[in-house]
């Protein structure tokens, strides 16, 4: 829902027109607040079904996980209320005071996980509260300063702007959205699943690891991402196509450029890295961080042209054919594992997946957006592939000819020595050097 009401308020920023964002931003609240409601009452009116049988729950513990029950479906309601603001402040790139937002967030919780293991109440009650209360910090902190910076902001939706096709709009860019979505869960549940049936629940230990290994370097490409989509949306609302294509371009190549550095040396130290997080590491964790990782990658080289099939509103074909893709991994990683294939020949199977689905991005945003694949190659992959190369190698230098303690900081050290002379010779344009130039200067001035 964020990623549609950003697309949405960018899209009409690039037009210039205030009172469409207004008007796009009153019935996105709108939206926002019957399908917040609309959850709500339906986790209410099944919340008695729950508690009647349907979950083991110690009968000492019925009220306490009632009260709890009521407390996450109120959480869940002030979330979907503060989604419309968290995109507003995308849409006008204020990242800076979303950030600062974020930090307070975690300190919060980190003093609140320290109170609990003091705290003389119920402990899980007042977990629930803490959350509510972190959920609502969220929305009166974005909410109010919405109120006093953006003109468009309002904390009541606005009746006369209420109106069916806008609603219509948001819906359904969200709907294939949510599809997309779905897919993406489905795949990484649905691998949990199989992993489970064939090979036992330890391999499901292993792979939540990797998939929270992956969450935690994941903020860096989501960063890159917020940071220029707005713009990429703006430039396609003002009618700029030339720019849009160009500003996804730069996302896709500093994307991957920017992952590049943390995922691979990652990758070449992950055992090392395993060992000191978790000391005993279970079996295959190592090749499913791994291949994990260089998923991620994959996604990254064309991420650019994901967000601008967002900024070109045709959301339907590109879920159905893109996304559709990633599903049907489960499907052929079944097949390997049911023949006895190794699970490295399995998750082989599952990178492939996820570079078809890169690189199909190409022909569809050429026929949709009237991409040149031969630029895109040009400008995009001739210019990652030599930096890409550089690091991989001094990170295979690294942990091939030295072997001390704490190996894998020397690693980072040096892949990211390696990135940066590459990336300025091959990877920028002369422009960009120019600009990267100027904007040091002006620092340092």
């Amino acid at each position: 829902m964020v990623v549609t009401t950003q697309r949405q308020l960018s899209f009409c920023h690039g037009k210039g027109l205030l009172k469409d964002v207004r008007r796009m931003f009153s019935n996105s609240l709108f939206l926002h607040f019957i399908l917040g409601v609309a959850l709500a009452v339906v986790l209410s009116a099944v919340g008695p079904m729950l508690f009647n049988g349907f979950l083991k729950i110690d009968a000492s513990r019925m009220e306490t996980s009632k009260i709890v029950y009521s407390l996450v479906v109120l959480s869940l309601l002030i979330t979907f209320l503060t989604a419309p603001f968290r995109a507003l402040f995308i849409a006008r790139e204020n990242i800076v005071y979303i950030s600062c937002v974020d930090v307070i967030d975690g300190i919060i919780k980190l003093i609140a996980a320290i109170w609990l293991l003091h705290c003389p109440f119920d402990r899980l009650i007042a977990y629930a509260c803490i959350i509510v209360g972190i959920m609502a910090f969220n929305f009166i902190a974005l909410a109010a300063w919405a109120q006093v910076k953006f003109e468009e902001s309002t904390l009541l939706p606005r009746r006369k702007d209420i109106n069916r096709q806008s609603l219509h709009e948001l819906t359904d860019f969200a709907g294939w959205t949510v599809y997309s979505q779905l897919c993406v869960i489905g795949r990484t549940q649905g691998v949990a699943i199989l992993l489970n049936r064939f090979f036992g629940t330890i391999i499901n230990a292993a792979y939540g690891i990797a998939q929270h290994v992956f969450g935690s370097i994941q903020f860096i490409a989501i960063s890159v991402t917020n940071a220029m989509a707005p713009q990429i949306m703006k430039a396609e609302g003002s009618g700029d196509r030339t720019r849009m294509l160009y500003l996804s371009e730069l996302l896709s190549k500093y994307a991957v450029l920017l992952l590049s550095t943390v995922t691979i040396p990652l990758v070449f130290e992950m055992p090392s890295v395993l060992n000191l997080w978790l000391g005993d590491i279970p079996a295959n964790t190592v090749l499913l961080c791994r291949f994990i990782l260089l998923t991620a990658l994959c996604d990254q080289i064309t991420i650019g042209l994901g967000t601008a099939n967002q900024a070109i509103g045709r959301i339907r074909n590109y879920s159905i054919v893109v996304n559709t893709i990633k599903i049907l991994t489960l499907p052929v990683f079944w097949l390997c594992i049911h023949l006895d294939y190794s699970l490295g020949t399995a998750m082989c199977v599952y990178l492939g997946f996820e570079l078809l689905c890169a690189l199909i991005r190409l022909p569809f945003l050429k026929y949709t957006a009237g991409l040149s694949i031969r630029h895109f190659f040009k400008h995009v992959f001739a210019r990652i592939s030599l930096p890409l190369f550089a690091i991989t190698v001094a990170c295979w230098l690294t942990s091939v000819f030295i072997h001390t303690s704490f190996r894998f900081l020397l690693t980072g050290i040096v892949a990211l020595l390696a990135a940066i002379p590459s990336v300025w010779c091959f990877a920028l344009e002369p422009t960009e050097r120019v600009v990267l130039l100027r904007m040091m200067k002006r620092k340092k001035d």
